[in-house]
């Protein structure tokens, strides 16, 4: 990913939290010589530096075991125009926010590492309200329903993270282009705009 230095992240933490809250990535790979993506959640697993996951049996990337993958979580994005800045000579640009995380894809074939990892999303995405709970349901019946999908681990080996905000307009005109993004009322807009305050707040 191209990340000049204005928009570079590096902090681990905000790394980690942003992985944590937009973590439906979209993970990819080689099959025959050519590009192949899966649209799925992941949970990063700090203390392991490794992220968890799982796809359909039948999809091609259970047999990408040992490839180097690419997993990009991509967070909120809007597009920012030129009329919000105090000048004329300025064009059309978009903020946004993304992580991309590289490593090796390792299937997961232990019965009680595949459950584990199943719990895992289960727990994070149930409401703490919600009556189910994975380990409440028939053993026999989710042993049954994970012989259909393949549990996936990747070492994280690398990670770029990039957050263009307009740091590199001046300070004056971020102000009146997150101005603009909350008038605009859209939901990501309205992050971009949020995310731009903190940045100024640094």
């Amino acid at each position: 990913m191209y990340v000049p230095k204005h928009f570079r992240v590096d902090d681990e933490n905000e790394i980690c939290h942003f992985i944590d809250n937009y973590s439906f990535a979209t993970l990819i790979s080689q099959h025959n010589g050519e590009p192949y993506a899966t649209h799925l959640p992941l949970i990063l697993k700090k203390s392991e530096h490794a992220l968890y996951g799982h796809f359909a049996r039948p999809n091609n990337q259970s047999t990408a075991g040992g490839q180097q993958v690419l997993a990009i979580f991509q967070g909120p994005h809007s597009y920012i125009s030129p009329s919000w800045y105090e000048t004329k000579m300025a064009v059309p640009t978009w903020n946004y926010v993304s992580v991309h995380v590289y490593g090796k894809l390792e299937i997961i074939e232990d019965e009680s590492e595949i459950f584990n990892t199943l719990n895992d999303l289960t727990v994070k995405y149930e409401s703490p309200e919600s009556p189910y709970q994975l380990e409440h349901i028939d053993q026999d019946f989710i042993k049954g329903m994970s012989k259909g999908i393949a549990a996936l681990k990747i070492k994280i080996a690398r990670i770029e993270a990039k957050a263009k905000l307009s740091q590199n307009h001046p300070v004056e005109r971020q102000g009146l282009i997150s101005k603009h993004l909350e008038q605009t009322g859209q939901h990501d807009g309205l992050q971009i705009a949020s995310l731009m305050k903190k940045n100024l707040q640094k």
